[in-house]
């Protein structure tokens, strides 16, 4: 189940690729928040994308109309009393106009029972940015009426193996938007791909690459596709973990006999040896505060979690419930962990409270690996199995939401979700 005995040999080709993740909502909380939206004109495909987000998000039930009466965008004409027998909360209207060779867009969420305006907004943008624009709106919808930012304007990056008997086996390293459209295809190899992390600005993905046969760690902007060896010491380079003002990286390097980790001054390019003994200590994540790391060890007998305080050096352990805990990353606000938690045979997602130590388990069937929480802390991505082969699914913090994102294209594995995107 570790990354640390996966490596690759890439071959490299900065294309699109047509693969691609179709989000299915498997289970939604039980009071979702109900809200109506009405066609942007003749522009459904805004109202399309806003009413998927909303929907897969599992906290809304939204209900979509295209009823005359009901499709103007003047808060004006809004039939309020309609909306009240339907026990709508909410209602999204817009409209799209067309201004030369851009667009022109308008939408305003209304509260219904109070009747006023919540949020009103206008954009002129070009075409091409019509889905990111949805996007941008469902995560201002979600902000103003969870409180909590959204991200369906964020990326996730993930790991696409296409399997065909009469040909090698392909691994893609494939970027996406978290509702798994806009896919670009980043890296082609013909042998596993490991680890991709992304740098705190969302521009770079680090990751592990074994060309020539010998393991290496690399960095490649998303924009460009220009990339950079970070290091390729003589054994195992593995696990990088951006530290959270991007001018370091964690890593674990066998410069000794047993894998440790190294912090790696990206300005200056030199390791610094972080944790010793000998056991093997592997996939560091950083804390916000960027004060401390946890990591995978053996050092108890068997993989549970340490956390390392950098500026003392003390290592202590953090997880005890279940015999095998790993692939471990802290919640936003740092209060939390999640965990690849192993219990009477059972690979499941976990979160961890630091300060009472209690586990919550928020997966089920056991099959399940590389858990990714998105940067506001409401969902966790990671890999599992179904009919037969690898998806994405995700899991809400709280366990009551759940989505799978089966891809048509081959088995998906790896997932690392961006942080918030500007």
């Amino acid at each position: 189940m570790t990354k640390l005995l996966k490596f690759i040999f890439i071959l490299l080709f900065p294309v699109n690729i047509y693969a691609m993740l179709n989000l299915e909502l498997t289970q939604g909380v039980d009071k979702a928040i109900p809200i109506g939206l009405v066609s942007f004109s003749e522009h459904n495909d805004i109202a399309d994308i806003i009413s998927s987000d909303l929907q897969n998000s599992g906290h809304f039930r939204v209900v979509n109309i295209d009823a005359p009466q009901q499709s103007s965008y003047r808060v004006q004409a809004v039939n309020y009393a309609y909306w009240a027998q339907q026990k709508i909360d909410n209602v999204v209207i817009g409209n799209t106009k067309i201004i030369g060779n851009k667009y022109k867009i308008t939408f305003k969420l209304l509260d219904v029972y109070g009747r006023s305006v919540l949020l009103n907004k206008e954009y002129t943008i070009p075409k091409k940015q019509l889905r990111a624009l949805a996007h941008h709106m469902s995560d201002s919808i979600y902000q103003q009426l969870t409180g909590k930012r959204g991200v369906f304007s964020t990326k996730i990056a993930y790991v696409l193996v296409q399997r065909d008997p009469n040909k090698p086996t392909k691994y893609s390293l494939i970027v996406s938007d978290a509702d798994g459209y806009n896919s670009q295809n980043l890296l082609v190899s013909s042998e596993p791909i490991m680890s991709p992390t992304w740098s705190p600005d969302g521009k770079n993905i680090a990751y592990v690459s074994f060309e020539n046969k010998r393991a290496a760690i690399y960095s490649q902007n998303i924009a460009s596709g220009e990339r950079k060896i970070i290091t390729k010491y003589p054994g195992i380079n593995g696990a990088p973990s951006w530290s959270p003002d991007g001018k370091k990286l964690a890593v674990v390097l066998t410069k000794t006999s047993y894998p440790k980790i190294y912090i790696l001054d990206l300005a200056t390019n030199k390791p610094q040896q972080v944790t010793f003994g000998m056991f093997s200590d592997t996939e560091p994540n950083w804390s916000p505060d960027g004060q401390s790391l946890i990591f995978t060890s053996d050092r108890g007998g068997a993989p549970q979690i340490y956390q390392l305080d950098i500026q003392t050096g003390e290592v202590q352990r953090l997880t005890y419930q279940g015999d095998y805990n790993a692939t471990a990353s802290f919640t936003p606000n740092g209060k939390g962990i999640v965990i690849l938690n192993r219990n009477n045979g059972m690979f499941n997602i976990a979160l961890q409270d630091l300060t009472t130590g209690e586990v919550n388990i928020l997966t089920e069937f056991g099959m399940n690996e590389s858990p990714s929480i998105a940067p506001n802390g409401s969902m966790i991505s990671y890999a599992t199995h179904y009919g037969g082969r690898g998806v994405l699914s995700e899991v809400s913090s709280d366990g009551k939401v759940k989505l799978r994102l089966p891809s048509q294209e081959g088995d998906v594995q790896e997932p690392a979700w961006s942080p918030f995107l500007d």
